[in-house]
C-alpha cells in the first residue's frame, strides 16, 4: 500500500504587504491603520530614491558628454596649435639659417675692419711721429709764398692770412716748442697791421671807368665838335632877387610873347656859333686825324690805362704814373678838353694819379727764420 508523503506543514499565504499573517487573530479595525503607516514611507523613499538615482543617472549622463564635447575641442585646437606650432618651427629653422649665414657674414667683415683698424693704427701712429714736422714744413711753404706775394704784388690782405692760418695751425698743437715761432708771427702781423692801406681796388675801379668811357670821348678832328661845358652861373646872376627886388607882375601875354622871342633867338645864335669856331690848337696835326688813326689813337689810350691797372696792381709805381702821364698827355693833345666828358675822364685820372703807391713792403724773413731755426734744431 502505498504511503502517502508526509504533509508539510502549511507554509504561509501570501499576502499584501501589511496582512497579518494567517492563523493570527486580527483584530480587524486596530490592524490596517499600522501597516499603512509602515508601507508608505518605504514607498515614498523608493520613490526618492529612484528618482535620485534618475537624476544622477542623467546628470552624470551629461556630464560625460560635455567631458567628450570638451575633449573634442581641446583635441581639435591642438591639432590645429600643432600645425601651426609646427610651421613656426620651419619658420624659425630658416630665419635661424639666415641669421647664422649673416652672423658668419658679419663676422668676417669684422675680421676685416679689424684688420683694417691695426692698419690705419699703425699708420697713424707712423705719421704722428712726423707730425710736428708736417706742420712745420707746411707753415714753411706757406709763409714762404706769402712773402714773395707781398715783395712782387704788395698783397697784404693775402700775407696776412698766411700768418693767421699759421698761428692757427701751431695754436691747435698746444706745445711750448712753438711759443717762439709764434713771436715771431705776431709782430710780423702786427707790421702788417700798420702799413697804410691802399685802395687798389677802387683805384682799378676807377680805371675801368676811364677806359669805358674812351670811345665816348670827343676828339679835335671829329667833323662836327662837341660844345663846351656850361659854365657855372655867377652867384649874382644865379639869384638876381637877392638884392634887387621882384618886379612888377607884367601881362601874362607879353611875358609869353618874350619867352618865344628869347627861345628864337637863343636857337638861332647856337646855330650861328656852330657855323664858324674858332679854336687854338697847340698841335695843329690833331685836327687832321683820320678816322682809323683815331681808331687806333683811342685804343692806344685804352692799353696805356691798361698797362696804368696791370702796375697800379703789381706795386709798380713807376709804370703806373709813367703811363698816367701818357694818357694824360694824349687826352690834352687829341682831344676835346672842354667837353664835359674829357673833364669828367681827366678829374678821374688825377685822383688816380694823387695815390701813392710808395710803400715799403716789409718781408716775413723773422717768421721764416723762427720756423727755419726750429727745424733745425737736433
Amino acid at each position: 500500500m502505498n504511503e502517502l508523503p508526509p504533509l508539510s506543514p502549511p507554509s504561509p499565504a501570501v499576502s499584501e504587504p501589511g496582512a497579518a499573517p494567517a492563523g493570527a487573530a486580527v483584530k480587524p479595525e486596530a490592524a490596517t491603520p499600522i501597516g499603512e503607516m509602515l508601507q508608505r514611507p518605504l514607498t515614498i523613499a523608493v520613490i526618492t530614491l529612484g528618482i535620485l538615482l534618475a537624476a544622477q543617472t542623467w546628470s552624470t549622463h551629461n556630464q560625460v558628454r560635455n567631458l567628450r564635447e570638451e575633449m573634442a575641442r581641446r583635441l581639435q585646437k591642438n591639432d590645429a596649435s600643432g600645425a601651426e606650432t609646427i610651421a613656426l618651427v620651419r619658420a624659425v629653422q630658416e630665419t635661424s639659417k639666415e641669421l647664422q649665414s649673416k652672423v658668419g657674414l658679419l663676422e668676417n667683415r669684422q675680421s676685416e675692419a679689424q684688420s683694417q683698424q691695426l692698419a690705419l693704427e699703425q699708420l697713424y701712429q707712423d705719421l704722428s711721429k712726423n707730425r710736428d714736422e708736417w706742420a712745420l714744413a707746411e707753415i714753411e711753404q706757406v709763409l714762404s709764398t706769402a712773402s714773395q706775394q707781398l715783395q712782387l704784388a704788395g698783397n697784404v690782405p693775402g700775407a696776412l692770412i698766411a700768418l693767421q692760418n699759421a698761428d692757427r695751425s701751431l695754436s691747435r698743437s698746444d706745445k711750448p716748442q712753438f711759443i717762439t715761432i709764434r713771436r715771431a708771427i705776431a709782430r710780423d702781423i702786427e707790421k702788417l697791421k700798420s702799413l697804410p692801406n691802399v685802395d687798389s681796388i677802387g683805384l682799378a675801379l676807377r680805371l675801368d671807368a676811364v677806359i669805358a668811357q674812351v670811345d665816348a670821348l670827343p676828339m679835335l678832328a671829329d667833323e662836327k665838335p662837341a660844345l663846351p661845358a656850361p659854365a657855372a652861373p655867377h652867384p649874382a646872376k644865379a639869384n638876381p632877387g637877392a638884392k634887387a627886388a621882384e618886379p612888377a607882375p607884367a601881362n601874362p601875354w607879353l611875358l609869353k610873347l618874350q619867352g618865344l622871342w628869347h627861345d628864337l633867338t637863343s636857337e638861332m645864335w647856337v646855330d650861328v656859333r656852330q657855323l664858324i669856331r674858332v679854336r687854338s690848337v697847340e698841335t695843329p696835326d690833331a685836327l687832321m686825324l683820320s678816322p682809323s688813326q683815331a681808331y687806333f689813337l683811342r685804343e692806344n689810350l685804352k692799353l696805356r690805362l691798361l698797362n696804368a691797372r696791370l702796375a697800379l696792381l703789381s706795386r709798380n709805381e713807376s709804370a703806373f704814373r709813367t703811363d698816367l702821364i701818357a694818357a694824360q698827355d694824349a687826352l690834352l693833345k687829341y682831344f676835346d678838353t672842354r667837353a664835359k666828358p674829357t673833364q669828367t675822364v681827366q678829374a678821374l685820372l688825377r685822383q688816380v694819379q694823387a695815390s701813392n703807391l710808395a710803400i715799403d713792403m716789409p718781408t716775413l724773413s723773422e717768421s721764416l727764420n723762427a720756423v727755419r731755426n726750429y727745424k733745425a734744431k737736433p
